[in-house]
């Protein structure tokens, strides 16, 4: 039997599930999932390898329209990903059949020649008759080779899916080792769950402010034990105090839950320490973006 393998792209509006139907993929936690936008900011390679396929998938930032340099960062980084793949996947959720996002990100879609299968998602959240007049509206659409329901959250629909996108991919070679499920470093995975967890329980406007960085990782000799040391940055002096909170209680848990995370990833027990440090407005200056891994 022929192998086959390819990169797709995973593109939709932020928020619609691309991070969580990966994670769900792949079997693994590699990005943060949370129901506030601009969550994904880096395009980030996910490896799925059978006995008869690898699958590359690039999850990228969720596509809108760029309020600053970070912004108009993310906006590259998706657009980048377009033409040079085997396999678009374009994720939608229920609502407004190619609302204003949609209606941007199938424009860029109309620019390329690279195949589109299209995902409903949280087809969960949906009964039988508004799933199917949703898959109808969008197939009738000529630019998808194929329109199918899934809900990343369940699972359903999710191997269907998988058994399609197989089939569309050429045959070729196994680009990564089988055990190999990211190209992405244990260092950066580390300061994106912590991230996770700054998202999950800040106020609205601090999150998007929030960049981790590790500053420290080493394992003690002769120990089952990591020691980590990670900078939390804001961009205002007045959310330092909101992240670290009342006698450090809200740094505290942030570090806690992170903690647990990251020991699942690395399987080892994990020492955590964060410090809240203020990099001003950084996600409009250059030099500040390119020194947080935004290049």
């Amino acid at each position: 039997m022929t192998f086959t393998s390819g990169f797709v792209s995973v593109v939709g509006r932020p928020n619609v599930g691309k991070s969580t139907l990966l994670n769900r993929i792949i079997g693994e936690k590699i990005t943060i999932v949370s129901d506030k936008p601009q969550t994904t900011r880096n395009k980030i390679q996910l490896i799925y390898t059978d006995e008869h396929t690898q699958i590359i998938f690039l999850d990228t930032p969720g596509i809108q329209q760029p309020k600053n340099k970070l912004g108009t960062y993310m906006l590259s980084v998706s657009k980048s990903t377009l033409s040079d793949v085997d396999l678009i996947l374009f994720l939608v959720e229920p609502g407004p059949v190619f609302g204003p996002m949609d209606t941007l990100i199938l424009k860029l879609l109309e620019e390329i020649q690279t195949p589109v299968l299209l995902l409903l998602n949280k087809t969960d959240t949906i009964d039988e008759t508004e799933q199917k007049r949703l898959l109808d509206a969008y197939r009738a659409h000529p630019r998808f080779l194929d329109v199918l329901p899934i809900s990343a959250l369940d699972g359903r629909g999710v191997e269907d899916f998988m058994q399609k996108t197989a089939a569309l991919l050429p045959e070729g070679p196994r680009y990564y080792p089988d055990d190999m499920i990211t190209d992405q470093p244990e260092r950066f995975i580390v300061a994106e769950m912590i991230r996770e967890k700054a998202i999950l329980h800040l106020r609205e406007e601090i999150p998007h402010g929030i960049v981790v960085e590790i500053s420290s990782m080493r394992a003690r000799e002769g120990k089952d034990f990591v020691d980590i040391e990670a900078n939390v940055f804001v961009e205002k002096k007045s959310h330092k105090g909101m992240v670290i909170g009342k006698q450090g209680q809200m740094l505290k848990r942030i570090g806690t839950e992170a903690r647990h995370d990251i020991e699942r990833l690395l399987g080892s027990r994990v020492h955590l320490q964060l410090w809240v440090k203020v990099a001003d407005k950084w996600r409009d200056e250059s030099a500040r973006l390119k020194e947080f891994g935004y290049k």
